[in-house]
């Protein structure tokens, strides 16, 4: 089960950390995502990460402004944006992947979060 949290409203430049904790085992062949949806849009690839290597994956989007971490003690993936902007507005959901797969399809994602929703104002 993923728990995602951290999400608000914030000002256009600013920074914001996102939480997934993941209960349950978690295996070194499984990796975490990040995906976004914004009002309108197709649910958007943000960012994957294994939970073994700690080899990282970005959309373009976000690329130089989003990271992605893991703690694998407190089994809970992060998000940390800088320099957000108003198009990162979306709902912000946490994915599991068990098995292998393109990091940037949805539906090679086994398990999601319930999304938290990022706000952008200008």
């Amino acid at each position: 089960q993923l728990q995602a949290s951290g999400g608000g409203l914030v000002q256009v430049g600013t920074s914001l950390r996102l939480s997934c904790a993941v209960s349950g085992r978690t295996f070194p062949s499984h990796h975490m995502a990040w995906f976004r949806q914004g009002p309108g849009k197709e649910r958007e690839f943000v960012a994957d990460i294994s939970w073994s290597l700690g080899v990282t994956y970005y959309g373009d989007s976000v690329k130089g402004r989003f990271t992605i971490s893991r703690d694998n003690a407190k089994n809970t993936v992060y998000l940390q944006m800088n320099n957000l902007n108003p198009e990162d507005t979306a709902v912000y959901y946490c994915a599991a992947r068990y098995y292998s797969g393109d990091y940037y399809q949805p539906k090679d994602y086994n398990s999601w979060g319930q999304g938290t929703l990022v706000t952008v104002s200008s």
